[in-house]
């Protein structure tokens, strides 16, 4: 254990200090305690998901730069004014059901951009003074479903750009009590709905006029509707939907209303006289939305309210119309649009809508007719006709046949079993047609009619079909076409011959040949419903890859039903897919996928591969889709991630691997994905352990790759862990260890010792080199103190080699004919001194050191740190007190490596004994006059020599 210890704190450490380097600068994105931050492309557009957290108060961790921000399903109880402070680009905000009981003044102060604002569903229960301070910006507030009895007179002061106002399902009891809600000018759409309204009176309002464009009174208990004065020349949509009482209705004129447009009536317990009076208290009405109504009322309410001569638009729901006759609907004759939806009707009479000339909009949805009407025959006027969800199983061939104007046409979830060939043949302008969900086992030739402007085709999840070659050639229009079933349809080869436009198709077939997707060259969205045995063979066998003839397809959906019906997937499989952005594989592959997969798709930038039990991928699949943005491997097998840290994907921003088996993560692959924004790891059996001490740390600390829930990632090891949260597992405790800290002593013991080795063997003498120099420095400040006194005219520096010359040649002269003092080692040397002493004295107590140099000498450790100590006291006192004589000829190669000697060399005169071995008189005249010299020597005539070519080097 403590092994695994050390290995993660050291990977750790590293890793820690790398990412603290990589992610210097905070990015956009990052991992929240308690939320989520929604992926998306548009990086000014950050939003930030709370619902269903179980908070109590709102994070304090929510990005400043957040644009929204969702709160909903939650137990907050009270907004504080630091709770949203700093969130100053926040537009829209929700906080819907939790448990929202106060609003401290001030809390939305700095909230000056926020647009929507949803409190729905909390315990509200007055509105104060300051409680919506700041939000000069809001568009729409709702309050719906709290329990608000009490407007301050002041709330909405703040909110002067209001226009949406939702105070549906609260405590409101009189319109005096908020006359302060019409006080706002801007405010058009209003909803008072399910409150304890009982009346609505002109002199409970404020102002003289009221901007107020739709106002919603529904399921309020209103007994009194007044209106004496022009309070709402500018109303157009009144709701009394579901309003329990007979409401006494007072419009004193109709210009009152006269902006009206729409009005909504449901359940209501009045007389007819009473609703002629309301219907006829404007002359503008458009629209009557009447639901939830007894049979009979609602057929005279039907009957009466045709007569309107503004009426374009008629919605009838839930009212329990079983039938129609030929006179209900005969003063309708106005209406541009009828719809009955879930009236339990199943009968209309021939002639029921044969007074409607100018119907262009038909619904007929939700009720229990057995077949199309005959009445809507002719309708040749019919633009959109929706009969979906009857109970039709038959389609005749004059069921359509005058509506030439017909522009859509649904009758999805009805028992229709077969088209015939006549059906849709006067359907010339039709452009939506719909008729999935039904039980249709046969075309018989319906679509080789002559239909040219047909765009969408919905023909799902019907019985097993069969398309033959050439079933669909004349809808050259046609974009879309769902043939997607949970039986498998039978489709033929060229099936699809003549859609040359088709853009998108969805399709269950019973088989795949190579010619199924023949002449759709303009396709670009394909899902295939794979419930078939997959007998595409290797391409070279005499078969071109399946999806060769799609060259412009973009995204392509694979999905298999049943692997056992599937066999080997082939590197080619998307061979010819060049402009592939979107590919995605479920329950596809098997077990793996080859390296050359996507080496057909370079411009591939959204990747899933699910339900398919791999474990594994090779890093050499995404080397051929570098421009890879989404990677969804969810739902498979995967133990390690370490694929994708040879895979450059240099683009990838979001990355899925959820419900997976991954339990230790090497954190150091995400560092090889330098644009990742986004990554969902959830339900993977993480290890709480210090092997998992990178990657807890790198949730921690990195600033621009957002961990999706990664504070909600439970422990799944070791089983004492279990019940806690991984990022609640101390990952610091993993550094304080004895044997890390062994590991690190030993270390920087071992790197002493190798260091102390290498400077020993390499620079040993120059540290020689410095203490003797540092002594001379010693020596030379002392002698200054004390005054200078030479013991000797010169100090001679030889090699023991050159010592017969000295004797024979050198102190005859020097010392018998010219009568300098001389200072050797051999002779002078103070016996039982240390050499380095002796040698110090030696030069510091001459006027002069002669260097007698020969190859030997140039040789020898002592010999040189005599000139070295001379050279010292040579630039050190500024003084000429280096004489240098050559005994040989050397090469400039050969003196090259003593740096010391060549410096001297440039700045000093030196004297050469075999130039002047013919005149021997003449080398030691030029001697003498070098050490007679005093402090201020003249300049120096010797002879440069053979190494140099002139007299004198300065």
């Amino acid at each position: 254990m403590k092994t695994k210890k050390t290995t993660a704190a050291v990977g750790g450490w590293s890793l820690f200090l790398f990412s603290l380097l990589l992610y210097a600068t905070p990015s956009m994105t990052f991992s929240l305690k308690n939320c989520t931050i929604s992926y998306s492309e548009n990086p000014s557009d950050m939003s930030v998901m709370c619902f269903n957290y179980s908070l109590v108060s709102i994070p304090d961790d929510i990005p400043r730069n957040s644009t929204t921000l969702d709160l909903g399903m939650n137990s907050i109880s009270t907004i504080n004014t630091t709770d949203l402070r700093n969130l100053s680009k926040l537009k829209f905000l929700c906080i819907n059901n939790n448990m929202v009981f106060e609003v401290n003044d001030g809390s939305f102060a700095d909230l000056e951009q926020l647009q929507t604002l949803l409190m729905d569903a909390n315990q509200l229960t007055n509105l104060t003074d300051h409680m919506f301070e700041g939000l000069s910006s809001l568009i729409l507030l709702s309050l719906q479903r709290n329990s608000i009895s009490s407007i301050s007179p002041v709330a909405f002061r703040s909110l002067s750009s209001l226009k949406t106002l939702q105070l549906k399902s609260n405590r409101l009891h009189q319109i005096r009590d908020i006359r302060t809600i019409f006080q706002i000018l801007d405010l058009k759409d209003l909803s008072l709905s399910d409150n304890q309204l009982t009346s609505i009176q002109s002199q409970d309002l404020p102002f003289d006029t009221i901007n107020i464009t739709t106002l919603d009174l529904s399921q309020n208990p209103l007994r009194r509707f007044s209106i004496t004065r022009d309070k709402f020349p500018h109303l157009q949509s009144l709701d009394f939907t579901k309003c329990t009482y007979n409401i006494e209705w007072d419009v004193a004129n109709t210009t009152f209303l006269r902006s009206l447009t729409s009005l909504h009536l449901s359940g209501l317990q009045i007389n007819l006289a009473t609703y002629r009076v309301m219907i006829n208290s404007t002359d503008s009405l458009q629209t009557l939305v009447m639901s939830s109504m007894g049979t009979g009322l609602a057929k005279h309410l039907v009957h009466v309210s045709c007569f309107k001569p503004s009426l374009r638009i008629l919605k009838v729901q839930f009212c329990e119309i079983h039938s129609v006759d030929d006179n209900l609907l005969q003063p309708c004759y106005r209406l541009t649009e009828l719809r009955i939806t879930a009236s339990q009707m199943s009968k209309m009479s021939e002639q029921s809508l044969s007074s409607m000339t100018r119907l262009r909009v038909l619904g007929l949805i939700g009720n229990w007719l057995p077949k199309v009407p005959l009445t809507v025959r002719g309708l040749s006027t019919l633009e959109t006709l929706a009969l979906n969800s009857n109970h039709i199983t038959e389609l005749n061939c004059l069921d359509f046949a005058n509506m030439t104007k017909l522009k859509e046409l649904d009758l999805e979830y009805n028992y229709i079993f077969r088209l015939q060939e006549c059906v849709f043949q006067n359907l010339q302008n039709l452009r939506v047609l719909n008729i999935g969900k039904n039980s249709i086992f046969a075309l018989e030739n319906s679509f080789k009619v002559n239909m040219q402007k047909l765009e969408i085709l919905n023909l799902r999840s019907n019985d097993a079909m069969s398309f033959k070659r050439g079933e669909f050639r004349n809808l050259s229009s046609l974009r879309f076409l769902d043939l997607q079933s949970k039986i498998r349809y039978i489709v033929y080869n060229n099936a699809f011959e003549g859609l040359d436009h088709l853009q998108a198709l969805s399709v269950s077939t019973y088989r795949y040949k190579k010619e199924l997707f023949h002449g759709l060259k303009h396709l670009q969205n394909l899902t295939l419903h794979l419930t078939f045995h997959w007998n595409w063979m290797r391409s070279g066998l005499n078969n071109d890859p399946p999806f060769s003839s799609l060259p412009n397809l973009k995204r392509l959906k694979l999905k298999v039903y049943n692997r056992l019906l599937f066999t080997h997937i082939y590197p080619d499989l998307l061979s010819g897919l060049d402009c592939l952005e979107d590919f995605s594989a479920d329950n596809f592959f098997q077990k793996a996928v080859h390296p050359d997969t996507f080496k057909y798709t370079p411009h591939l930038q959204s990747l899933q591969i699910i339900y398919c039990e791999l474990s594994v991928l090779p890093p050499e699949l995404f080397h051929h889709i570098p421009k890879l943005q989404v990677l969804d491997l969810s739902k498979n097998n995967f133990r390690s991630l370490d694929f994708l840290a040879q895979s450059n994907l240099m683009e990838l921003s979001q990355l899925i691997i959820t419900e997976n088996k991954l339990s230790i993560i090497n954190e150091t692959i995400f560092l090889m994905l330098p644009s990742l924004r986004y990554l969902d790891l959830m339900d993977n059996p993480l290890t709480c352990e210090c092997t998992n001490a990178g990657f807890n740390l790198w949730v921690h600390y990195n600033t621009q790759t957002q961990v999706v829930n990664g504070y909600q990632y439970p422990c799944a090891f070791p089983v004492g862990e279990q019940g806690r949260k991984f990022l609640d597992f101390d990952a610091h405790s993993c550094w304080v260890d004895a044997s890390f800290i062994c590991f690190i002593s030993t270390s920087s013991l071992i790197v002493f010792v190798l260091f102390t080795s290498l400077f020993y063997n390499s620079l040993r003498w120059h540290v020689v080199y410095a203490y003797y120099l540092f002594l001379a420095f010693l020596y030379d400040t002392k002698n200054r103190k004390r005054g200078v006194h030479y013991q000797y005219d010169a100090f001679i520096s030889y090699n023991v080699q050159d010592e017969e010359w000295v004797y024979r040649e050198m102190l005859p002269v020097l010392e018998g004919e010219q009568g300098w003092r001389l200072c050797l080692h051999h002779r002078d040397f103070e016996p039982g001194k240390p050499i380095v002493d002796n040698i110090t004295d030696a030069i510091y107590g001459s006027r002069k050191t002669i260097c007698v140099i020969s190859r030997c000498y140039l040789q020898s450790e002592w010999c040189s740190r005599e000139i070295q100590m001379a050279s010292f006291r040579l630039f050190d006192e500024q003084k000429d007190v280096l004489v240098l004589v050559f005994l040989e000829d050397i090469p400039s190669w050969q003196l090259s490596p003593h740096h010391r000697m060549r410096k001297v060399l440039k700045k000093r005169t030196y004297l050469s004994w075999t130039r002047f071995a013919p005149q021997t008189g003449l080398f030691w005249q030029n001697l003498n006059r070098a050490l007679r010299t005093g402090d201020k020597a003249p300049p120096s005539t010797a002879e440069v020599p053979p190494p140099r070519n002139t007299g004198k080097r300065s």
